[in-house]
């Protein structure tokens, strides 16, 4: 069952999570910011694992620095539950609707961090506009960038066509979470780590 238990306390935070990959999409998230509570709610069902998040922050001065060590966290977790990667699949992509929303996500698990995000102007013209509560767009891509760097992730990310900024941050937390569902899945063709070096780094 690869699964981890991970916690990180800061001046500014404290976030504890435990993480099943290989769960039925359940969760328990509360992090004191209501989007983004939901986002990662589809996040474990999307993904098909179950998660269980815990978060104080200082979110009266701002969201961001507890969305950002909740990606950091669940990057940990991810990277740990993994160990060595052997046996996944490895690679995993989607392209996911919502409604007049398309985003388009390609992901590998590669042990190599590197995130890249685009989205088209009329909603990168007003990605720092508040969606819920104080949640603005650009918060998805802190906490992406954070969850690649800690997870070891190579992730690219696109909103193709969209206006509503709820549908585009929605769209990307599902489509980020359906390709995560294909990479992590085990490859029985493939029992050793899924690289000509012998490893993921």
């Amino acid at each position: 069952m690869r699964s981890a238990v991970v916690a990180r306390t800061t001046a500014e935070t404290h976030v504890e999570c435990t993480w099943r990959l290989d769960g039925r999409g359940e969760s328990s998230v509360r992090t004191g910011l209501a989007f983004f509570d939901h986002m990662l709610v589809l996040f474990a069902r999307h993904s098909g694992t179950d998660l269980t998040l815990a978060a104080e922050g200082d979110t009266a001065v701002d969201a961001h620095h507890t969305v950002e060590d909740c990606g950091i966290v669940l990057g940990q977790a991810l990277a740990k539950a993994l160990g060595d990667r052997a046996g996944i699949t490895r690679y995993g992509q989607f392209l996911l609707p919502m409604d007049e929303t398309l985003a388009r996500v390609a992901l590998d698990l590669s042990g190599r961090p590197f995130l890249r995000l685009a989205l088209p102007p009329e909603i990168d013209v007003v990605r720092h506009q508040p969606i819920g509560g104080h949640f603005p767009l650009q918060l998805v891509e802190e906490f992406l960038r954070a969850f690649c760097v800690h997870g070891g992730v190579t992730l690219h990310a696109e909103i193709l066509h969209g206006r509503d900024l709820h549908h585009a941050a929605e769209a990307l937390f599902k489509g980020v979470a359906r390709a995560l569902d294909q990479a992590l899945r085990h490859d029985p063709r493939f029992p050793g780590v899924p690289s000509t070096k012998g490893m993921l780094v």
